[in-house]
This record gives structure tokens, sequence and C-alpha cells, in this order.
């Protein structure tokens, strides 16, 4: 007879491969240290979501459609209505345009819209090429698809920008998918118009196709977001991914979108009819709302981030830690190699010594280490604590070196 013990330790095996191979989240499992620490005292820097509450009057349309008893399922790519106005919303402001019932798509988050992009694109063997440090997501997601992830490293001596040179120097005959995350979780960084011609020459050159994920695209400080889908010859090899998460503080909501060439979008939208069927009818509601009635709010909430974003890098460089100016997102992304240890020791012990909680940079990938990723998306006043707590710490690490 089976012991339970050994029934919960065999059951590995019957598990896929792939998914038991899939390391778990890095953010999560340094997060989890945190929810385990009873220390109310901590100050948390590492959450990629806005402090701000979705705005009232968006919460209210999905009151009211509830009261209104809009409880049925929509159509499989979402309301028409909402489909319209996310087309207009990218027409006007960035300059790419997509057919409401053809090529543009409603999806739980912007990460069903990533994970549908991946499965409906990638047979077995096809390389995914990654610029890193990147959000975490996109390699788990790949390797479950059955493709073989190539990761590009950027550097903060270029911005954390893709170049040209360095995708050339990765493509191989197995070369497919090219995903971008501009402007970057976690370092900031931006694309121009310039920086992305080249990336873009080289793409046609070697068919491949671009899995553009723009959910900070509203997010820029000192210059306007260019969609990669924008720039010539580029809409119909790009599936553009964005939603209301970031720009519009609906983390929660679950609301995204995914815009392409008929062809991917009838195909990625095969894979969400069989799993989830359609988004949230109210979360369609309230996001529609948001387009409709909420950009003074957004751009409320931007410049908010801007002011932030300012404090950080200036405080960041006062205590002696080298930090890129990220253009976009918010996140910055000092370089700790000052203080002589890893990224996951600094972040341990910041965590224990300084009581303030950030994300070691090597769980985003190729040249993460030696950062660590910091939201500015809390109040002014817990970031100048923790920022105070910082220059404290690095006074004793140096003290000790």
């Amino acid at each position: 007879m089976i012991k339970n013990e050994e029934k919960q330790t065999s059951m590995n095996s019957y598990l896929s491969p792939l998914v038991r191979d899939i390391p778990p989240s890095g953010i999560r499992k340094f997060f989890d240290l945190v929810s385990a620490s009873k220390d109310k005292d901590i100050i948390s820097l590492g959450v990629g979501e806005p402090d701000f509450c979705t705005p009232w009057h968006v919460r209210e349309a999905c009151v009211y459609s509830l009261e209104r008893g809009m409880t049925k399922y929509t159509s499989n790519a979402g309301l028409i209505e909402l489909r319209e106005e996310i087309g207009n919303y990218l027409h006007h402001q960035f300059k790419v345009t997509y057919d409401p019932a053809k090529e543009i798509m409603v999806t739980v988050g912007g990460s069903e819209a990533i994970d549908l992009a991946l499965r409906a694109l990638i047979a077995p063997g096809d390389e995914i090429l990654i610029p890193e440090p990147s959000y975490i997501s996109y390699s788990p997601i790949a390797s479950i698809g059955g493709g073989k992830v190539v990761g590009i490293e950027t550097f903060a001596k270029d911005e954390f920008k893709l170049t040209a040179e360095s995708l050339k120097a990765k493509l191989t005959p197995r070369s497919k998918i090219l995903i971008l995350c501009y402007p970057s979780n976690p370092t900031g960084a931006i694309m121009s118009y310039e920086d992305l011609l080249p990336i873009a020459k080289v793409v046609e050159e070697h068919d491949l196709i671009v899995i553009s994920d723009e959910i900070y695209a509203e997010l820029t400080y000192d210059r306007k977001h260019v969609s990669v889908a924008s720039v010539p010859g580029m809409k119909d090899r790009t599936i553009l991914v964005s939603g209301f998460s970031k720009a519009f503080a609906m983390t929660g909501w679950r609301m995204g979108y995914a815009c392409g060439h008929p062809d991917l979008i009838s195909a990625m939208l095969k894979i969400h009819q069989y799993t989830v069927m359609c988004a949230p009818v109210m979360g369609q509601v309230a996001a529609l709302e948001a387009l409709r009635n909420g950009m003074e709010e957004k751009d409320r909430m931007i410049e908010s981030y801007n002011q932030r974003r300012r404090l950080v890098v200036k405080g960041f460089r006062e205590i002696g830690l080298e930090c890129h100016e990220p253009q976009g997102a918010f996140y910055a992304f000092p370089s700790i190699q000052a203080s002589g240890m890893t990224s996951e020791q600094f972040a341990n012990r910041l965590l224990e010594e300084a009581k303030v909680a950030a994300v070691p940079g090597d769980v985003f990938g190729l040249g993460g280490e030696g950062f660590l990723r910091c939201s500015y998306a809390t109040s002014i006043s817990q970031l100048n604590e923790s920022l105070e707590r910082i220059g404290k710490f690095m006074d004793k690490v140096r003290n000790n070196l």
C-alpha cells in the first residue's frame, strides 16, 4: 500500500516535462519572503502595479452594467463597441489602424494575449528571440508552447535598447518570433522610430513575426511611444498586445487586447474560444468607459509617475548607485555592482537590514545580474523613506568593503 507521502511525491511523474522543468517566478519567489514576514515596516518597491485606484466613473460603469443585468457572454472577440473604441484609440494615439471586426480581439489581460499569440505561432523547435532583461513570463510561455527561447542581451550603455547587430547575431534558420517589450519592464527603456527602423529591416529580411507587448505605451515621459506596427512593412507581421492594467489603473480587471493580421487574430481566437470563451462582460464595459472618458485621469497619473521617476533616479545617483534614466513604464533599474554583491544577495540583505523590498535583476534574464528593479508606482513619502533607507544601507556596505 502506497503511503500518502509517496503518492504526493510520485505525482510529479504525471506532469508534462515542459511544465515540470519551468522554474517558479523569480519575482513571486522573492515576494513570498516578503509575504511571510510579519514586519509591518517593510516598504515594497517590487510590485508592477499602479498605486492608484481605478477611477470612480469606470467602476460606476461596471456597477451600472450589473444593475442592468449585463451578465451574459459577449462575442468571443469581445464587444464590438469596445473593439471599435480600441481601434479609434490606437489610430489617434499611435498611428496604427486596425479593422475592429477582423483585426482586434479582447483578451483576459495582456498576458492571455501573449499566451495566445505564442501558442498560435509556435511549432516545435521554433526559436523565439527575446531581448533581455525582460518581463519574466515570455520565456516560460514560449517553452510551454514547445519553442526554444533565445535571449538577446541588452546593455545599460545602449540604454537597454535592442540593436540590429545584436539581433542578427542570434539569428538561425529556426528563428521565427521576436518579442519586443518597449517601454520595457524591467528597465524602463523605450525605442524611438529611428531605433526601430533597422530592427524592422532585419525582421523583414529574415521573415520574422513580432509580438509587441505595448502595455506601457502610454507611460512615456520625454517623447511619445512609437509602435513597431507603425513602421512601414511591419503591421502585417506584428501582433500588437496591450491592455488597461497600467495606464488606466485596472490591473485586477484583467482586460487586454491583441491586434494583428486577420489570419493571426483568427488563429488566436480559436484558442481563446476553447479556453476562456470571452473576457468578462462587466470588465469590457469598464474598459469602454476608460477609453471614452478616462483620458484626463490617465494623464494625471502619468504626470505623477514622471514626478516620482525624477525623484527616484536622482535619489539613486546621489546614493552612488548608477541608474540608467528610464524613459517609460514605472521602473528604475539601478546598478548595484558598487556593493560587491550579486543582485540576489543585495535584495535579500536590503530586505532584511533596511526593510525595503525590490526585485533582484537576475530574474529578468541576460544582463539583469548586477541590477535591481524598483517600482516607483508608490507614494512620494514611501519613495523618500525607501531612498533614505537604501542610502544608509549602502553607507554600511561601503564601510565593510
